[in-house]
């Protein structure tokens, strides 16, 4: 075959070439463009499946938080720990591991919850323990647990918004965002 006999059949083939890799882009776009729609639909899809499984265990989580978050408000937390007999001290030893107990069995929650959320309800536990530490210092050692008490809801009343009030509210707001 000549040069000329070789460029003859490569021109008459390159008009086929042309059109044959043009239809390939044209394809290879639009089934792009179709998988990709279908990816997000089925993307949209999971996210609404995923939502209804979620939403019920991120409830829950709120609601566990806001009763330990009761639990551990200073009045409610002395009325449940404090036993007659009790001594000040160990009064005092009961409620840091009956708060720190709590938050241990709540820890988990956290998953469920925004990070904001889960700052407020730590930093609630803190401050009731600090409230708790605070009033023991200032109960005279040996004295019962009743005057510990009396020392703790002294110090949290002093407080214009006790910290675990604080932390419920943060948690109300958080819940209403889901509705």
């Amino acid at each position: 075959m000549s040069g000329d006999q070789f460029f003859q059949v490569l021109l008459a083939l390159l008009p086929s070439v042309v059109v044959f890799l043009t239809a390939f882009y044209l394809l290879r776009q639009f089934l792009g463009s179709r998988q990709h729609a279908a990816n997000t639909q089925l993307l949209a899809e999971a996210k609404r499946g995923d939502r209804q499984h979620t939403l019920p265990l991120r409830l829950q989580a709120y609601e566990r938080l806001t009763l330990f978050l009761e639990r551990i408000a200073p009045g409610t937390l002395v009325f449940r720990v404090h036993k007659n007999n009790m001594t000040a001290r160990m009064l005092h030893a009961e409620l840091l591991a009956t708060v720190r107990e709590e938050f241990e069995h709540n820890v988990t929650q956290q998953i469920y919850v925004s990070d904001r959320a889960w700052q407020q309800v730590r930093m609630a536990k803190e401050e009731t323990l600090r409230i708790i530490n605070i009033a023991a210092e200032g109960t005279p050692e040996g004295a019962n647990g009743t005057a510990l008490s009396q020392h703790i809801f002294e110090t949290a009343g002093r407080l214009t918004h006790l910290p675990t009030q604080q932390a419920i509210l943060a948690l109300k707001e958080e819940v209403r965002k889901l509705f």
